[in-house]
Parts: C-alpha cells; sequence; structure tokens
C-alpha cells in the first residue's frame, strides 16, 4: 500500500527538481548582468520576501524562531550560500554541461554521507543513486573530462549541496518547515550579499537589466522550489530527495529544448530514461 505522506512528498520533489531545472535560463541570463553573489543575494532576498508572510502565520510565536528552527535555518542556509556561489563561480570556469555533471554527484554522495546522521539506504537507493548518476553522465558530459579551475569549484559545490540535503533532512523533522526554510534563505541572502558587496561589482543598471530572470530565480525557484524541498523532505529520507531532485537536470534539458531550441539527443534521452529509472527503483526498493 502507498503511503499517501511519502507519495505528496516525492511529488512536491518532483515540482522542485522542475522548477529549478526551469530557472537555469533565468539563472545563466542573470549573470550577464550581475556577478554570481550578487545575483544570489538578490534572489534568496526576493525568495525570503516573497515567503515571509506565509512562514510567520505558521504556528508558533510569530516573533521568535524554535531553537532548532534557528539552528537548522542558519547551518542549512550558510551550506545554502558556500554552495550556490561555489556553483555561481565554477560556471564561469567550466561547461554547463559539465557543471551539470558534477553538481549532480550529490545524488551518490548523500548515501555515502547519510550514516553520519544516522540514515542507512538499502540496496534499491543505491541502485537507483548509481542509474541516476549514470543518466545524468549520459545526459550532460559531452567531451573528455578533465579536472580543470572551474570543475573542482562546482565538485566541492556537490559535497556542499549533498550536506545541506542530509541537515534539512535533518532538521525539518524537528522544525516547522516553512520557518526553517525562511530562516535558511535569510541566512544565505545575508552571506552572499556580503560578499558580494565586499569583492564584486554592480550596478543597479544590471540590476533592472536582470529583474525579470531575478524574480524567476527567486520567487519561484527560492521561495517556491527551495521551500517544498523543506516541505517535502519532512516526510522522506535523504537518499530519495537527492534521486529525485537530482532530475532537475532532465528537465532542464527538456525546458531548453521546448523554450531555447536545444536538441535532445539520442544519449540525453537515454540518460533522461535511466534517471527516471533510478527515481523509480529507489521508490519502490529503499
Amino acid at each position: 500500500m502507498i503511503d499517501r505522506k511519502i507519495l505528496k512528498a516525492d511529488l512536491l520533489l518532483l515540482l522542485t527538481a522542475f522548477i529549478w531545472g526551469a530557472a537555469f535560463v533565468a539563472q545563466r541570463v542573470g549573470v550577464n548582468y550581475l556577478p554570481p553573489a550578487a545575483f544570489n543575494g538578490i534572489r534568496f532576498s526576493l525568495g525570503t520576501i516573497a515567503l515571509l508572510p506565509w512562514a510567520l502565520s505558521k504556528k508558533g510565536n510569530p516573533h521568535f524562531f524554535s531553537r532548532e528552527e534557528l539552528k537548522g535555518g542558519i547551518l542549512a542556509g550558510v551550506l545554502l550560500a558556500i554552495a550556490t556561489n561555489l556553483q555561481q563561480y565554477g560556471i564561469v570556469h567550466t561547461t554547463a554541461g559539465k557543471a551539470g555533471f558534477i553538481t549532480g554527484l550529490y545524488v551518490v554522495i548523500v548515501p555515502f554521507l547519510g550514516p553520519l546522521f544516522r540514515h542507512r539506504p538499502g540496496w534499491g537507493s543505491w541502485l537507483g543513486a548509481f542509474l541516476a548518476l549514470g543518466g545524468l553522465y549520459l545526459l550532460s558530459v559531452r567531451e573528455n573530462f578533465a579536472i580543470l579551475k572551474g570543475d573542482l569549484l562546482v565538485l566541492i559545490c556537490a559535497f556542499v549541496f549533498s550536506f545541506h540535503v542530509l541537515v534539512v533532512s535533518l532538521y525539518s523533522k524537528k522544525s516547522e518547515p516553512l520557518r526553517l526554510a525562511l530562516m535558511q534563505f535569510l541566512t544565505c541572502s545575508v552571506l552572499s550579499l556580503f560578499f558580494a558587496f565586499s569583492f564584486e561589482h554592480f550596478s543597479t543598471q544590471g540590476v533592472k537589466e536582470a529583474i525579470w530572470p531575478l524574480v524567476y530565480a527567486g520567487v519561484f525557484s527560492v521561495g517556491v522550489a527551495y521551500t517544498l524541498q523543506v516541505v517535502a523532505q519532512k516526510d522522506t529520507v535523504a537518499t530519495h530527495a537527492a534521486i529525485i531532485m537530482s532530475l532537475e537536470a532532465v528537465f532542464a534539458a527538456l525546458t531548453g529544448w521546448a523554450f531555447l531550441g536545444e536538441i535532445l539527443t539520442l544519449r540525453a534521452i537515454w540518460g533522461c530514461a535511466l534517471m527516471f529509472l533510478g527515481s523509480l527503483i529507489a521508490q519502490i526498493k529503499p
């Protein structure tokens, strides 16, 4: 019998992956006008503002966060700030396809790190993770693999994202999800903006030119998708969440084909199929 809570969580994570995949275009356009940390700082600020009234309307003292929400939100926000900014800077020095594949390595890293958070995935999760990894490789990698400066930054990003998934999985079960999400957005935006004002150069004109990518990446990718991640991980395990969220690469390829006219090769289609199969196996045989 299907557990309705788990099914609902899986559907929310699937929607999260779709929004993140579609946001790829917005993020790529946005960095043409704003440096990485500035873009991240502004979009996470927009996500914070969008979520604020919903989060503070939830149960609990509306003026204060619980200890778990505060601790978990700050920790998740620090990890999110490190991961997203490493990814943005890494993409500058490598190809988007290689960056997508390397970032997606968290689908395999999470099961390895799981025991540190008292989560021991079964054989279905392991098989699903490696199938998803193989699919991600077919979908994203188009050239000889070589470790360049950008590749190394994105590889570190993948490890940080892995810890982020596990931290969210841990604290979402102890907190009100929307308030936890709000705290992590606020932390990430403050850290990104601090870095941007300290080390980057950008103008109000750049913000104006990037306004629509910022709105989508901020309100939908952050305010909606990252919030759905926190809500969904309250009722599922980290390994399953990582596998489903790795489908972001599939949706990025599909939306690129639909809206930008990018070609989906037979290799890419096989990659999408493997990732879907890996996600399915992880759910059927956890």
